[in-house]
């Protein structure tokens, strides 16, 4: 396994094309707008390293017996499903931001199982085919950019009815040893951190999309291949010189971006799915569940973190121990815990696919999912309840740091009777930054839309949650004959 500091140099062997506010930007490792979201990136490194941390953060690798690191390994058991749990909200943590692994781990998970199936089914090769590469991933402990969602177009029609074809990525050519694909994918979470992107098709296929059901992996350095990175609210701050306290959390964040491939050349070796239209469902299924899983390890992990924030903005203003604090406080507990019960919960159910590769509970998962979509911004609501309207109208840092102002901030921002003002000040941006500054983009816009928006986890909710099985309990319970019922059961629309 590669250490925090190797995991960064070897970032800077790579000729990523970036761009970020109309110019490209040629050393992504030192820029100021990118270096937090590698720092958090980095902690999945670092607490491999640490002996207290390896039980969640490594595994044996079925396929070679190697010690990996986790965010790398092909879930055994439902124990392993739980580490997996246990291991973001750690993460979250020790970050308070998107750690940007979890989306390659989800996609190696969902591959793998649905490759098997489909080369038994099908009579490919495509799992044979993924093992390599992901043995190569495990050995080099490399980070992959696990990619699904494409920009989409016109939300009304299907991929191959759009007016541009590359509103969804397809295949442009085959040639006897590979692929050529255009197009692009939205909101890619880490995509400049990492080593590899993992393309997978973002919906369900007829045989008319079927150039749409592709699936492969390409260096994040391929001719082709670029990126625009994404804007984050209050993210310039980061531009200032001296820039501390105003960032609230100045050393870890989170970063998204445009992914466009333009005519690149994937060789056979690499891909793992390539018109088997059918297949595409299964494995947007898969990795959808295992995603909506992860969320209730990572976003409980930054909660953790959020609620120790409005915890300490009480005490800083005095309150402590006023009884409608203490009664918010408990409510985020409750709520952040619930998340996190949900999410062992499907890892607890989780069952072993027929590649032996063990998949969670789906509607566990979904629900869990749904929960997410809610219960952080009820967190977010109760965090800027206790901390207080000073969070955004107070001055700037540099107005601290100012030798006639510095006084005037210091006297009337100033809380509890002995409270540092500057401590007050750097509790309340922390609590700026997870709510409504640049890690509210994973805390709670993520929430919402990743791994899918919430009617998605509604509709397989409502496909997972045996509603015929349900009512054949009731009817037990409650003695109904069913020969003597003769009315008509709307059909579903």
């Amino acid at each position: 396994m590669m250490t925090r500091d190797e995991y960064i140099e070897s970032l800077r062997k790579l000729d990523l094309k970036v761009y970020f506010m109309g110019e490209r930007i040629k050393n992504p490792v030192d820029h100021p707008m990118i270096r937090p979201s590698l720092n958090s990136l980095a902690m999945s490194y670092k607490l491999a390293e640490m002996p207290e941390h390896k039980e969640l953060m490594t595994a044996k690798s079925h396929l070679t017996g190697h010690t990996i690191n986790r965010f790398c390994h092909i879930h055994q058991s439902a124990q392993d499903l739980v580490n997996k749990v246990k291991m973001q909200r750690l993460l979250g943590q020790e970050t308070a931001s998107c750690f940007q692994r979890c989306v390659g781990m989800d996609a190696f998970n969902a591959i793998y199982s649905t490759t098997y199936e489909m080369d038994k089914a099908l009579g490919t090769d495509y799992f044979e085919r993924f093992k390599k590469w992901l043995i190569m991933v495990q050995d080099k402990d490399l980070v992959v950019d696990g990619a699904m969602t494409d920009p989409k177009g016109d939300r009304s029609k299907g991929p191959s009815d759009q007016a541009d074809p590359d509103m969804y990525l397809h295949v442009v050519e085959k040639r006897a040893d590979g692929i050529v694909v255009c197009g692009a994918k939205a909101h890619q979470t880490g995509a400049v951190n990492s080593h590899e992107h993992l393309i997978m098709p973002t919906c369900s296929m007829r045989e008319a999309d079927k150039d749409y059901a592709v699936c492969f992996a390409i260096q994040g350095d391929a001719p082709g291949v670029s990126m625009i990175y994404g804007r984050q609210s209050c993210d310039t701050r980061k531009m200032e010189a001296g820039a501390d306290i105003d960032l609230g959390n100045s050393q870890f964040g989170g970063h998204e971006a445009l992914v466009i491939f333009d005519h690149v050349f994937v060789p056979n070796e690499r891909v793992f799915m390539c018109q088997e239209y059918q297949f595409a469902g299964m494995l947007v299924e898969r990795f959808a569940g295992y995603h909506r899983q992860s969320y209730g390890g990572c976003k409980v992990g930054v909660g953790d973190v959020l609620i120790g924030a409005a915890a300490l903005a009480a005490d800083y203003n005095g309150v402590p121990k006023a009884s409608h604090i203490k009664d918010k406080l408990i409510e985020m507990i409750h709520l952040n815990e619930t998340l996190y019960a949900c999410g062992i919960a499907c890892s607890a159910e989780g069952k072993a696919t027929e590649s032996g590769a063990y998949l969670i509970d789906l509607l566990l998962a979904n629900v869990c999912k749904q929960n997410v979509t809610r219960l952080p911004y009820e967190i977010a609501r109760l965090a800027e309840d206790i901390a207080g309207g000073l969070m955004v109208t107070m001055p700037a840092e540099q107005d601290l740091r100012h030798p006639e102002l510095g006084p005037i901030v210091r006297k009337y921002l100033q809380g509890a009777t002995g409270a540092d003002t500057e401590n007050r000040m750097r509790v309340l941006r922390l609590i700026e930054n997870i709510t409504l500054g640049t890690a509210a983009v994973g805390y709670r816009t993520e929430s919402l839309h990743g791994a899918g928006s919430p009617q998605a986890q509604r509709i397989m909710i409502s496909r997972q949650g045996n509603i015929a099985a349900k009512k054949e309990l009731a009817r037990k319970i409650a003695k109904i004959d069913t020969s003597k019922d003769h009315f008509e059961v709307p059909a579903k629309k």
